[in-house]
């Protein structure tokens, strides 16, 4: 157990170990990254491991391209391997609004310098051998995009950190969090005491009640995202792009010789981790895989395989979303010394790299290394300190996540 500590990291999914981390990096080796459960055995593991460099706004777009950069060059900087495939990605339009949006995709991705352009469906047939084209509008690629295996992230980080000095605490929780005239001094567990002027709320699910502690407001609402693998299917490959579907939210690529099928239901499953035993654990969580089989259905016309599915593995986390959909990062304002890197909106392990080396920047640094305002946790209007009105705000977001303009 460590007694004094330059910075606490509370939570040791993708983004609090990539936080914990970078830190090392910059020479805070003094860094003590904390886990009520095993390192890396909540949300992070069970997500899908895809990327999505054009996003709907010019900050969030630069974050994953500098995500998808560090993916690349992960075992060079961290000395840990990470599996992945850099296949690129499809995103079909099936409606006229949508078939717009990729349109302005194709726009501000050029801007920005990424290589994406509309593809025939003749080309998207060659790429995707399963899909059938009957309405399709648009389809869009981008070949730098990629995926890969989503717990190497969080376990490598989380390893590395230790090699720069780091202290892993797995299986301990923080029970307080000790403040002074408004100043963060520290954190309590029921393993004892550490002392510290910085703490990061990366609790994922359990931010909120980590906030709690030191009477800190933090929006965001857990929420159930599923996914299934199906059986070996012949003819897949993991060279095989990410396809999403935008009207339907449904995403689907290549996993293990079989295929890997999630989406965004209309009417998620929301926790309050408050209303939850203390023991409880990710992999309790009930899943409902009559969601993915409506999923598949909305899909099918496209992807007669999906008809027969053989389900090999279901799995699912509780990420954590925000009402305007976008990340949870910086300080909070009326806490010196908290920090808050989560409202991951189910993209949390993808751009985790970017996040926890620019927040890790900030709290070296005293200021943000660009205007990470958009994702300020400060953000939001006092609307939201509503439960219902948040609820209502987040289960919008999650059930038109793949839409730009939502339209109900």
């Amino acid at each position: 157990m460590i007694n004094n500590a330059q910075a606490v990291v509370i939570g040791a999914g993708a983004l609090g170990s990539s936080v914990a981390f970078h830190l090392a990096k910059a020479g805070w080796r003094q860094v003590a990254l904390v886990d009520r459960h095993e390192l890396a055995s909540q949300t992070s593991p069970r997500a899908a491991g895809l990327t999505a460099q054009v996003r709907a706004t010019d900050l969030m777009t630069r974050l994953a391209v500098m995500a998808v950069k560090k993916i690349v060059r992960f075992e060079a900087e961290t000395g840990e391997s990470l599996t992945y495939y850099q296949s690129g990605s499809m995103k079909i339009a099936r409606t006229p609004d949508h078939e717009q949006q990729l349109s302005d995709e194709v726009t501000r991705g050029r801007r920005l310098g990424i290589d994406i352009d509309f593809v025939s469906v003749d080309e998207a047939r060659r790429k995707t051998p399963f899909l059938q084209t009957t309405g399709i509008r648009a389809i869009t690629y981008t070949p730098s995009d990629l995926y890969l295996e989503p717990v190497q992230i969080p376990a490598g980080y989380a390893r590395a950190a230790a090699r720069l000095g780091a202290t892993l605490l797995p299986n301990t929780t923080v029970t307080a969090i000790r403040m002074r005239d408004g100043e963060v001094q520290g954190v309590i567990t029921d393993k004892g005491d550490i002392r510290a002027p910085v703490v990061v709320d990366a609790a994922g699910a359990w931010i909120r009640l980590v906030g709690d502690f030191a009477h800190a407001r933090v929006p965001v609402v857990p929420t159930r995202h599923q996914l299934l693998v199906s059986e070996p299917i012949s003819g897949v490959a993991p060279t095989q792009p990410i396809v999403r579907i935008i009207d339907s939210n449904v995403y689907l690529r290549p996993e293990k010789g079989g295929l890997m099928l999630g989406g965004y239901e209309r009417d998620p499953v929301q926790y309050d981790m408050r209303q939850l035993p203390p023991g409880f654990d990710i992999k309790d969580l009930p899943l409902d895989i009559g969601v993915l089989r409506r999923l598949a259905d909305a899909v099918v016309e496209q992807f007669p395989v999906l008809r027969e599915l053989t389900v090999r593995e279901h799995r699912g986390g509780l990420p954590t979303m925000t009402a305007d959909g976008e990340h949870m990062v910086g300080p909070i304002g009326s806490i010196r010394g908290l920090y808050l890197a989560g409202g991951c909106c189910v993209g949390g392990l993808s751009i985790s790299p970017a996040v926890g080396e620019l927040l890790a920047q900030w709290i070296v640094d005293g200021k943000p290394p660009m205007d990470l305002g958009l994702m300020g946790p400060d953000r939001f209007k006092s609307a939201y300190d509503v439960e219902e009105t948040l609820r209502a705000a987040c289960r919008r977001r999650y059930a038109h996540h793949y839409w730009a303009v939502i339209k109900d």
